[in-house]
């Protein structure tokens, strides 16, 4: 049976009857049908959400409530975390210890952790000087809230976006990518279960054209998009006919600069990880590396070694480390991008094709790549690449480095390899990036905001920045003389 949509708290399929596919990148088989939406469904879906949030069966309730019905999801998130970690390697492919460890248990971390919040959303005394008055400021729901959400994490980005919209009061039509569709479904069907009222939850399914139809839609208060660069451009520009409120976590190519002194096996180990965590395909994923020019060759042979050893597999696999790319068109573009850089001049040093082998031959695998010799003005170094391919760089100083670091449309997420704390926190305040890890891997914590410079996107999730995004300000005046 085909998976439906969820509006106005009943599993419908699409008003046109249409039906998508969604595919195991492991073995390129069918997974499931899915109900493929359109603009008449989005306006069902519009509707169901503006008439929730009007309802005082959530227009009224309590911010404790609301914070019970938050934990609740993420009672239930634990409940069923095996399920819905298989579900999720199943449907992206990444490692089964990855949707376990990450996907799964942040998305239950990011419910509680809002949960907490539902009640602590306030406004303040403001101190006017005209006599005789009061002022105050209201913190209020935005309204209709519409997010719009990528193939790479798709669990625990459903939720980071889900749970500070609910607990602000918002209601919400949420859309996956038509890739990986599958645990967004699920989630939407843990918080009716929750008790969360019909339609404050709504779940579309389909293609780009529902995202497009979404964003246009003037019954919709705010976009939050989390993907490519240039579709949150696009989103940017029509959001701006009736001026809806925008936030976009978009592309990044994120240096790692290591430096003098600094030892080389830690930094090996630590940027493998950082760059090769769900096969490359994460927006904060370590991809330029620059090292000091006295250590780049012993940097390079001993990363391109650490990579050949990577076992390379189903995500189900329990000792896979590297599973597949998402889809066919994914493993094309890291193709096209690797053979690309072997044009330009970059050194191939290990991999660049496609992996196979016992259990890989109809699976979207690619071997982990290590370039040499890359400069500043290639397309491997300049353009997200979303995949398992490393660019490494040799510099000679500081004030060099950063300068190259910095030389990037994107500014999401930066690493620093160091010894050196004072030299840690002199060179993070240099680079121009939304977050700055030291000696570690990129990491997602609810408390945290994430969110980055330039073309990486406006606005910050998490912590309670994105409590910002989700709500407007209103200030009331009181006359006391009266």
């Amino acid at each position: 049976m085909a998976e439906q949509l969820l509006i106005a708290g009943e599993w419908v399929p699409a008003a046109s009857g249409q039906l998508s596919e969604t595919f195991d990148p492991s073995s390129g088989v069918k997974l499931a049908e899915f109900a493929e939406a359109a603009s008449a469904d989005v306006d069902a879906a519009v509707a169901a959400a503006r008439a929730a949030f009007e309802d005082p069966a959530w227009r009224d309730l309590s911010p404790d409530a609301r914070g019970r019905l938050l934990w609740k999801v993420a009672d239930l998130i634990e409940r069923d975390a095996a399920a819905l970690a298989e579900l999720e390697t199943r449907d992206q492919g990444m490692p089964i210890s990855l949707t376990t460890g990450v996907n799964v248990t942040l998305a239950a971390q990011v419910f509680r952790y809002y949960a907490g919040w539902a009640t602590k959303i306030e406004g303040k005394l403001s101190s006017v000087s005209v006599p005789d008055t009061l002022h105050y400021t209201r913190r209020e729901p935005l309204g209709v809230v519409g997010l719009i959400t990528p193939w790479n994490f798709p669990f625990a980005i459903a939720a980071w976006k889900l749970a500070p919209a609910l607990a602000t009061g918002n209601t919400v039509v949420l859309k996956p990518a038509e890739q990986t569709p599958l645990s967004t479904l699920r989630l939407g069907a843990l918080c009716l279960e929750a008790g969360i009222p019909a339609g404050v939850v709504n779940v579309l399914t389909g293609g780009p054209e529902v995202g497009k139809a979404l964003v246009a839609h003037r019954g919709v208060n705010k976009i939050s998009f989390t993907g490519s660069t240039e579709v949150g451009q696009q989103i940017a520009g029509a959001a701006a006919a009736d001026l809806k409120r925008v936030s976009l976590e978009l592309g990044g190519k994120a240096p790692s600069i290591i430096t003098r002194g600094t030892d080389i096996d830690a930094a090996v180990m630590g940027n493998l990880q950082g760059a090769l965590f769900n096969t490359g395909q994460a927006c904060g994923a370590y991809t330029r590396f620059y090292v000091d020019a006295k250590r780049a060759d012993e940097f390079t042979e001993k990363i391109a070694a650490a990579a050949q050893t990577l076992k390379i597999g189903p995500g189900l696999d329990a000792d896979t480390v590297l599973g597949p790319l998402v889809s066919q068109e994914q493993l094309d573009r890291v193709t096209g991008y690797v053979n690309g850089g072997v044009e330009q001049g970059a050194q191939l040093v290990t991999g660049g094709t496609r992996a196979s082998g016992a259990g890989l031959d109809d699976g979207y695998f690619f071997t982990p790549t290590v370039f040499s010799g890359v400069r500043d003005d290639m397309t491997i170094a300049r353009e997200e690449i979303f995949g398992p391919v490393l660019s490494i760089f040799s510099y000679e100083d500081e004030d060099e480095v950063i300068a190259r670091a910095n030389d990037t449309d994107y500014g999401l997420a930066a690493v620093l390899w160091t010894q050196d704390l004072t030299s840690a926190h002199r060179l993070a305040a240099r680079i121009h990036a939304g977050t700055v890890f030291v000696n570690q891997l990129p990491l997602i914590d609810p408390g945290a905001p994430w969110g980055g410079f330039g073309l990486s996107g406006w606005g910050r999730e998490m912590g309670t920045y994105a409590l910002d995004e989700f709500t407007e300000t209103k200030g009331v005046w009181v006359n006391l003389a009266r």
